[in-house]
């Protein structure tokens, strides 16, 4: 059943990019057809706890091709497949023909070959056929960011991802020839048999780490992210950087673990996790918010995986098996409340046309369904109970919180402990910040006053990631029990150990949770309609014609974060003081920038191009002087070799 499954996902989503070109519906139909078929063949592997290997007869490149899917590679298609036809879905009304006749069409195409080619790469199982469907998930999601060239901030955007990218793959191409050569085969597997393989893992880390935008090599994600439509910000966002973290997870289970991998995947997590947050909280953009919370949110995931590979590493199971099930929970959980979240702002801009939070405010009023959705994902990502994203957090702090009571060699997890406690405080103030600044208090511009609410084509998209966030955060024994197959395929010594994670005593907990906030919430609208309402003028602070301009800014309501993390923030600011009796309007600006891209990699890249430069002024076609460079060098290397004899 699972090789057809298999078979129905690829062939649709091949004919729905031959044919989705010229015809929407007919893209759309193929295109569900195949994110339901693989949805189908990963949920059977995930309940039946067997896997598929599944050898061909033909030979690409030399070697035949090997499919492989077992309970992790699953997990992560679930999420590809999920968000892979609700985007679909979406794109029909936000990014349609009518609006976009020229990019739509294509669009169509490079979505249906994102999703092909990912859920390739979660399947295969040869290292030179990795590298074939890595670079065409590569260059997918490329075509996909840049749909709106026309703008230069896009095709700047798409031209960074595409660089980065292509360090990343040149890491993983020396990885794969490393591994052939070391294996004798490019089959890939368990590889605990060749102990020198071990000194390749921070070699996937680097490549891998780049497409998961693990800090600092998450330089391409922030633009990407915003310039990108909306629906291909979720599905990158939700999904895509899940590859770069699909390859650090398969290959940390598949390959021996050098000394202090552990440690080193726990502080990138803590650093990925706060500085992430930090900086989403500094933003006024809303997409740049989000995608910047995609840092912080791999950063949760490494810190998990960081420390089931010390567990690993000092024989902890119990601990360990805890923090992997947080990590591969909220990879889920992360895919459903970011794709809900990236649906949202889409759907703000699509009735404003600006992502900017300065300009918005009051729109609940006018998108009541994407503001109660919005602040639904919202509570989510900031780890609030009774959703999802507290559940696979919870069991993260359940395994560092064993490991510190241990007072063993894994005492020293405690910072992190401190670090998962105040990023969840900074992504509460984050996005109670987002939510309150686009949808709350009074318009800010005309384009809030004219916002409508979106189509339903964009409103069940949202719907149902909402609908599975909570099912998770009120069942979340029934979601943790597929999760069991994952951490027994990443470490099969541990598939006989008991999880500490007591499942039905959260779930009851947070059953009766979410009916007690049902309840108050009832009582208290029961209340207000009996009583009625009543309209009056606010504290206006001594001014009799309050107006929008006196509401609290982004800027404002994130400045005293921005003021403690300014050493890593580095804020620009302009400033235009009141002056005189009869002042002129006073002004203040503030531009977060990129720091790891505008003030480290950018000056370095400036320097090496200004010697490349120098270089090329030697290169004058004038044989004299080229003897005389070869003179002074043959001169200087015979000095050194005097100076090294003596």
């Amino acid at each position: 059943m699972t090789p057809t499954l298999l078979g129905t996902a690829a062939l649709a989503l091949l004919l729905a990019m031959v044919l989705g070109g010229a015809r929407p519906r007919l893209w759309l139909g193929l295109n569900s057809l195949g994110a339901l078929a693989g949805l189908g063949a990963a949920l059977v592997v995930l309940v039946s706890g067997h896997g598929l290997t599944w050898r061909g007869d033909f030979v690409l490149g030399g070697e035949n091709v090997v499919l492989l899917l077992d309970a992790i590679s699953a997990l992560f298609l679930v999420l590809v497949c999920l968000v892979g036809g609700l985007g679909a879905v979406y794109a029909m009304e936000y990014w349609s023909d009518h609006h976009f006749p020229r990019s739509a069409p294509r669009g169509r195409v490079w979505w249906s070959a994102l999703v092909l080619s990912m859920g390739l790469v979660l399947t295969c199982g040869n290292g030179l056929h990795f590298l074939f469907v890595w670079e065409a998930f590569a260059l997918s999601a490329y075509f996909l960011i840049t749909l709106d060239n026309d703008r230069a901030e896009v095709r700047r955007a798409g031209w960074l991802y595409l660089a980065a990218s292509h360090a990343g793959t040149m890491a993983l191409f020396a990885f794969f020839s490393a591994l052939a050569a070391g294996t004798g085969s490019w089959e890939l597997g368990p590889m605990h048999a060749h102990p020198g393989l071990a000194p390749l893992f921070w070699l996937a880390l680097f490549g891998f780490g780049v497409k998961a935008g693990i800090f600092p090599l998450h330089i391409w994600l922030p633009s990407a992210h915003a310039g990108a439509p909306s629906h291909v910000s979720a599905i990158m966002s939700a999904v895509a950087i899940k590859m770069g973290v699909y390859g650090i997870v398969r290959f940390s289970g598949w390959l021996p673990i050098p000394d202090g991998a552990g440690w080193a995947v726990l502080g990138i997590g803590c650093a990925s996790a706060l500085l992430g947050i930090v900086f989403a909280m500094a933003q006024n953009d809303l997409k740049r918010l989000l995608a910047y919370c995609s840092v912080e949110n791999v950063g949760i995931i490494m810190i998990g995986l960081g420390l089931a590979l010390l567990a690993a590493a000092h024989g902890h199971p119990v601990w360990g098996q805890a923090a992997l099930a947080g990590a591969f929970l909220h990879v889920l959980n992360h895919g459903l409340f970011k794709s809900l979240l990236f649906f949202g702002a889409g759907s703000v801009l699509h009735a404003t046309g600006t992502r900017d939070m300065s300009r918005l405010g009051g729109l609940w009023q006018a998108m009541p369904w994407t503001a109660a959705l919005f602040a639904l994902g919202a509570a989510a990502v900031s780890g609030l109970p009774p959703l999802n994203g507290f559940v696979s957090e919870w069991a993260i702090y359940q395994g560092l919180l064993r490991a510190v009571i241990e007072k063993g060699q894994t005492f020293g997890v405690l910072p992190a402990v401190i670090v998962l406690a105040g990023t969840g405080a900074l992504a509460l103030a984050a996005f109670a910040k987002a939510a309150a600044v686009v949808f709350l208090g009074a318009p800010r511009g005309r384009t809030a006053l004219q916002a409508a609410e979106c189509g339903w084509a964009m409103r069940l998209p949202m719907i149902v990631p909402a609908v599975v966030m909570v099912c998770i955060g009120l069942m979340p024994g029934l979601f943790l029990r597929p999760v069991q197959g994952a951490i027994a395929a990443w470490a099969p010594r541990w598939a006989a150990t008991d999880p500490l994670i007591p499942a039905r005593a959260l779930g009851g907990t947070h059953t009766v949770l979410a009916c007690v906030l049902a309840a108050a919430a009832f009582l208290i609208l029961r209340k207000v309609r009996a009583n009625g309402t009543r309209r009056a003028m606010t504290w206006d602070c001594g001014y009799a014609a309050p107006t929008p301009h006196m509401q609290y800014t982004s800027g404002s309501f994130a400045g005293i974060v921005s003021g403690w993390f300014a050493w890593i923030v580095r804020p620009e600011k302009r400033t235009r003081r009141v002056r005189g009796h009869f002042p002129e309007s006073a002004l203040a600006l503030e531009r977060i920038p990129e720091t790891v891209l505008e003030k480290g990699i950018g000056p370095a890249a400036r320097t090496v191009l200004l010697l490349a430069d120098a270089a090329k002024n030697m290169q004058h076609g004038r044989l004299h002087l080229y003897i005389l460079y070869v003179f002074l060098g043959v001169t200087a290397l015979g000095l050194l070799a005097v100076q090294g004899g003596m």
